[in-house]
């Protein structure tokens, strides 16, 4: 994060500490401390990005619990050695995924999310990287997010209609479309190439 998103990372930091308090704390008084604490940093993010006080509190502030990154699977699926993208709904391609849902693994998550997203049936085979978003992707979220990227290999299906994309192809390292880079950057998608290539990857993580 740079200098002139710090006020972003304030903001991140009062809500954690908030919601670590609300969860943990159990004198009243201490507890509506935090609930202010918590109420100001939604204040921060609306005031500098524009968005209603109450969607930002929908967005940021309405986890329980410690506060923990989320998690969001993206599938490295290659035929003839190029990569399949989905379209979104914006015109910009990303690798199929998503958040990963909380009665769901990982792996189970990156095949459900294939299957939504370009109608194929995959095996999760691999994982390639555990990446701090914050460290790869703009802009910024309000929140952490651990993306693992996992290598796939595919069964069979064929594209079907959905809510989120529009169709699906394949490109190869040379020829990527205009990506939704707060999804997924080409230094990403060339990093899932160099893992399909070598069959020793390590897997990297931040």
């Amino acid at each position: 994060m740079n200098k002139n998103e710090k006020w972003l990372e304030w903001a991140i930091e009062l809500q954690s500490l908030a919601q670590a308090g609300l969860t943990y704390g159990k004198d009243v008084y201490d507890r509506e401390r935090y609930e202010r604490i918590r109420d100001i940093s939604a204040e921060i993010l609306s005031y500098k990005t524009d968005i209603s006080v109450e969607k930002v509190k929908n967005l940021f502030c309405n986890e329980v619990g410690y506060q923990t990154p989320k998690l969001d699977t993206r599938a490295a699926v290659f035929e003839h050695e190029k990569i399949l993208l989905v379209k979104e709904n914006n015109g910009k391609w990303s690798l199929p995924g998503g958040w990963v849902d909380v009665n769901l693994s990982v792996k189970e998550n990156t095949v459900k999310e294939v299957k939504e997203e370009s109608g194929l049936d995959v095996t999760a085979d691999r994982i390639i990287a555990i990446q701090d978003r914050d460290r790869h992707n703009l802009p910024a979220y309000a929140y952490g997010v651990c993306k693992i990227f996992v290598l796939c290999s595919v069964l069979g299906g064929e594209f079907e209609k959905n809510i989120e994309t529009t169709e699906f192809r394949y490109f190869n390292k040379a020829e990527l479309p205009e990506l939704a880079t707060e999804k997924n950057t080409k230094e990403q998608i060339e990093m899932c190439f160099n893992a399909y290539y070598n069959k020793n990857w390590i897997v990297e993580f931040d």
